[in-house]
């Protein structure tokens, strides 16, 4: 059977309510998305043909406030991935305790091979189509794998246009001159970098190697932060090229200044750094693994031949259920992605929040409260994990799944 990431959550997410001895009928809600839309975008390319992307949709809980989520640009995107993604951030929102529901978006296209002006028009399209279901208050997407402030900046101002008026508070991870916040590029790696500090604490490990899978914005801004401010030894990173490792600690900012120039690491050479696969990043010789990649990365195979004894999820649903249970057998903690990259849409809140009140905000003042969120999450989902004696995955779910809950007993149902 065919890996499906929605069934997936739904199978963890029963865990966790058996554990709190929670009835069916108490969070049924959330394994079926409020609204899921499905749109067709007729673009006009270059060349004068007509092509037709598919786009997605969904809203999965708004209970606790406006749905919050992505807008994923990929070859590879389907309804059941954008499903679970926008459960994943009912989730995680509900976990740092901010008001929002969880939602998500995404077209079935490869954005590299489109030029500028083509995913111009796709993106205006795409938010066209879903403007009837999208708004400051009603939900508010941000950028997601292939997509970038570039996207935000159009899908902004495609729905102020249709409105008649500036709406900046309808998307996040725009730029800073049309209502983006200071420290929002850096903040899901900043995030990384502070529960890689804690985890790191917690098992006593004052200088322990990290590898790195991904090399995109939440990759390669958490290696240079764990390198740079944590002064961790960074052993390996990826691209879709390939990963290189180099025992005694890769030049990140060397690196990172080589990618940027649009290189890819399979060209990259230096003394000691050796090429390795994905599955040998995965199961390299390191004490922390950050996969930073997409979803169904650590398999029960993988799982079964990890070395590093603690795995931070940068990514979306990296780890398989099978797998999970297998690192769980194995002792290998693992700080569960609705955590640990949490700081996105904890900083995408406070940028939101500067738009309604026409208000901006200090950098230093971000991040301070972004290191405060954030370690606030991990002792609520640390003591939850303590309280019922389960891995961290489950206590993070069950902090998340106790606050939506009693936010649905609240409200009741309508009619």
């Amino acid at each position: 059977m065919a890996y499906n990431p929605f069934l997936n959550f739904c199978q963890v997410l029963d865990r966790a309510a058996r554990i709190v001895g929670m009835e069916s009928s108490e969070y049924e809600i959330l394994k079926h998305p409020e609204r899921e839309l499905k749109v067709a975008l007729p673009i006009r390319m270059d060349d004068g043909k007509l092509e037709v992307f598919e786009g997605y949709r969904v809203q999965h809980s708004s209970q606790r406030g406006p749905c919050k989520g992505g807008v994923r640009f990929h070859p590879d995107v389907n309804i059941d991935e954008v499903k679970a993604l926008a459960a994943w951030m009912t989730f995680k929102c509900a976990i740092v305790n901010i008001p929002y529901g969880g939602g998500k978006g995404g077209i079935k296209v490869d954005p590299s091979a489109l030029s500028a002006g083509e995913l111009e028009r796709l993106t205006r399209r795409y938010t066209a189509q879903i403007l009837p279901i999208i708004g400051p208050q009603q939900d508010i997407p941000a950028p997601d794998v292939g997509t970038n402030a570039q996207t935000m900046d159009w899908m902004m101002d495609t729905y102020s246009m249709m409105k008649g008026y500036a709406v900046p508070g309808v998307v996040t991870g725009k730029h800073i001159e049309i209502g983006g916040s200071l420290g929002r590029t850096e903040a899901t790696g900043r995030g990384i970098m502070i529960i890689t500090r804690l985890a790191a604490e917690s098992h006593g490990l004052s200088a322990p190697a990290v590898a790195i899978q991904g090399a995109g914005n939440v990759g390669s801004i958490s290696a240079k932060l764990i390198s740079e401010v944590l002064g961790f030894k960074v052993v390996a990173i990826s691209d879709v090229s390939g990963g290189i490792y180099k025992a005694s600690g890769l030049d990140i900012p060397e690196i990172l200044k080589f990618i940027g120039g649009k290189r890819l690491l399979k060209d990259y050479d230096a003394a000691e750094v050796r090429h390795i696969t994905n599955e040998e990043l995965l199961t390299s010789e390191a004490d922390i693994l950050i996969p930073a990649a997409l979803e169904n990365q650590i398999t029960a195979d993988i799982a079964a031949k990890l070395k590093a004894k603690i795995v931070i999820e940068a990514a979306n649903g990296p780890t398989s259920a099978d797998a999970d249970e297998i690192l769980s057998e194995r002792g290998i903690e693992v700080y569960p992605d609705i955590l640990s990259n949490a700081g996105g849409v904890v900083v995408s809140y406070f940028e939101w929040a500067q738009n309604l009140q026409s208000l901006y905000w200090e950098e230093a003042d971000i991040n301070r409260m972004l290191e405060k969120v954030m370690v606030r999450s991990y002792a609520d989902v640390e003591k939850c994990s303590s309280e019922y004696g389960v891995s961290l995955r489950l206590g993070a779910y069950i902090t998340a799944l106790k606050r939506l809950t009693g936010a649905a007993k609240l409200r009741g149902i309508f009619p």
